[in-house]
């Protein structure tokens, strides 16, 4: 029979079939029992600190699309992203995994591997480009952003490396 992430428990004399914990929500949830979610991996929410994704939730500025590049920045006093953008000054300082509506928790990436993208060529350096994209083509116009983002490793995959952008 195929795990489904239920177990019995004892409950007052009677037994009780459970849901096994996919996600924390902090310290109610100590002492249960976990499963894994539908890539086979544990939530980052069920890991100590310090392991698992360099990430931040941040309030969106803005609409933001998975996979996008995006900027941190004060609005009026608090921390808010909103698309990266070579052609307006707003370098790359993470990455979103998935889509938001502003305005709106959005999980920001501070490395590892996007994997939100599409039409890379394998080994291709990533730079970037507008409106929170990548582009294979470094910019060199005057009074724009140039800033390597990392490498290819598929159509789909780019390793994060973000450098720090040089004003053109």
């Amino acid at each position: 029979m195929a795990n489904d992430g239920t177990f019995l428990n004892l409950e007052a004399g009677k037994k009780k079939r459970n849901e096994a914990l996919e996600v924390s929500t902090g310290t109610p949830d100590g002492g249960k029992i976990v499963k894994t979610d539908s890539t086979g991996r544990f939530d980052t929410s069920l890991m100590p600190v310090g392991i698992g994704a360099d990430t931040q939730d941040i309030v969106s500025f803005e609409d933001l699309l998975a996979g996008d590049f995006v900027n941190i920045f004060d609005d009026s006093g608090t921390p808010s992203v909103r698309k990266s953008d070579a052609s307006n000054g707003r370098d790359a300082n993470g990455f979103v995994l998935t889509g938001v509506t502003a305005p709106a928790l959005a999980t920001v990436y501070f490395e590892g591997t996007n994997t939100q993208l599409s039409s890379m060529t394998p080994g291709a350096r990533q730079y970037l480009g507008t409106s929170g994209a990548v582009t294979g083509t470094p910019n060199t116009t005057t009074g724009q952003l140039h800033q390597y983002l990392g490498k290819a490793s598929s159509a789909t995959e780019l390793n994060i490396e973000l450098a720090d952008c040089i004003l053109l």
